[in-house]
């Protein structure tokens, strides 16, 4: 069996430096918020291109502490708007909930996966505050228009780039770097993933990032000083470890993704199967491989029957979850018809060439005789 992603086989590769950085954090008897955080924060930033990373506990609290932190500025406050993809993971919206913000859910393009520009001007109203834009499945989001959207509208840009580390825009700005303020998530399935819960922020805005610096501890400002009511969202010392060796292999594990999703797009011709939109260039990553197919449920079928495991990311939409009951009236045909037909097939640096292919020629036969 091919598995959709193998953890195991994809850490045993950093296990010598892994064992040499854990030895390093024993011996340093400094657990929390120690030189690791620091040096990750620094290194992290500096290849993002931002001035600042503030490490955090995991990608859901790097997002809220985001709106907490405009929040304790005074550009947001309870009640406000947020325009969202309708169909992200629930993280995103969960993350404007949570912070008493109104989620507005837009209809993605059904090519990129993404949120559709064209669909956003139309939902704003003087409520209406903020976009939190995600690079979906590796993938930036459209960087020009939603940046022309914001400036024209006055609002806040966010991004959700939990998916695509390492993502690269046109202009050579990277992943965390085209907005006012990026969301990462390490979570161990990620490009660049640790080997448990951990995420970042990062941002050019030194009044954003020192509010967040002091939100993510408490609301410390010195030792039993709090200047804000805050949280305990510290990026851990462990993982942060983890993180610095494996940032070094980063754009070498996105390159692999790519060649491996060159690979699956010259060779996969099949009319019951539209592959992911992919133009060869660097601004996407390939977190995920994700193409559409009418007969998804039946394809998953007859791929795991044939040795091949897939997932779909996501099987049930934001407004459809019970957890959302308050916007299960809202009409999001596109949103609705992606859930039923995306499927997520393997793509990950570990990938022998003999899977790749045997998955590239399972794809194709697929109802075709």
């Amino acid at each position: 069996m091919i598995k959709f992603l193998d953890l195991k086989k994809v850490n045993k590769q950093y296990e010598t430096q892994f064992k040499e950085a854990i030895d390093s954090f024993l011996n340093s008897g400094y657990y929390i918020l120690g030189d690791n955080v620091l040096k990750f924060e620094s290194d992290f930033a500096t290849y993002c291109g931002t001035k600042f990373c503030i490490g955090v506990s995991n990608g859901l609290d790097a997002l809220q502490l985001i709106f907490e932190a405009y929040k304790v500025l005074g550009k947001l406050q309870e009640g406000d708007e947020v325009l969202v993809p309708a169909n992200t993971y629930i993280a995103s919206v969960l993350s404007i909930s949570n912070s008493k913000l109104k989620p507005i859910l837009v209809e993605p393009d059904s090519d990129s996966f993404n949120i559709d520009p064209e669909k956003i001007e139309h939902l704003i109203t003087n409520k209406t505050k903020a976009i939190l834009g995600v690079h979906l499945y590796g993938l930036l989001y459209d960087v020009s228009k939603l940046e022309n959207i914001a400036k024209k509208h006055k609002l806040i840009l966010i991004e959700d780039a939990a998916q695509a580390h390492g993502a690269t825009y046109k202009d050579g700005r990277k992943a965390g770097n085209v907005s006012n303020v990026a969301a990462f998530s390490f979570y161990p399935t990620k490009n660049l993933g640790a080997l448990g819960d951990a995420g970042a922020i990062t941002t050019n805005n030194a009044e954003l990032a020192e509010v967040i610096y002091k939100l993510r501890n408490y609301g410390k400002v010195t030792n039993y000083s709090f200047e804000m009511k805050g949280f305990n969202s510290r990026l851990d010392e462990l993982q942060a470890a983890i993180l610095r060796v494996k940032l070094k292999y980063l754009d070498s594990i996105n390159l692999k993704r790519r060649i491996i999703a060159k690979k699956y797009t010259n060779s996969i011709h099949n009319q019951h199967i539209v592959l992911p939109q992919y133009t060869n260039k660097e601004d996407h990553v390939f977190h995920l491989f994700v193409i559409k197919s009418k007969f998804r449920d039946e394809l998953k079928e007859y791929l795991f029957n044939n040795g091949v495991e897939t997932a779909i990311h996501y099987p049930k939409s934001i407004h459809n979850q019970h957890a959302y009951q308050e916007l299960k009236t809202l009409n999001l045909p596109i949103t609705s018809q992606l859930h039923k037909e995306i499927l997520s097939i393997p793509i990950n640096q570990v990938l022998e060439e003999s899977e790749i292919e045997k998955i590239s020629d399972l794809l194709k036969k697929f109802k075709q005789n």
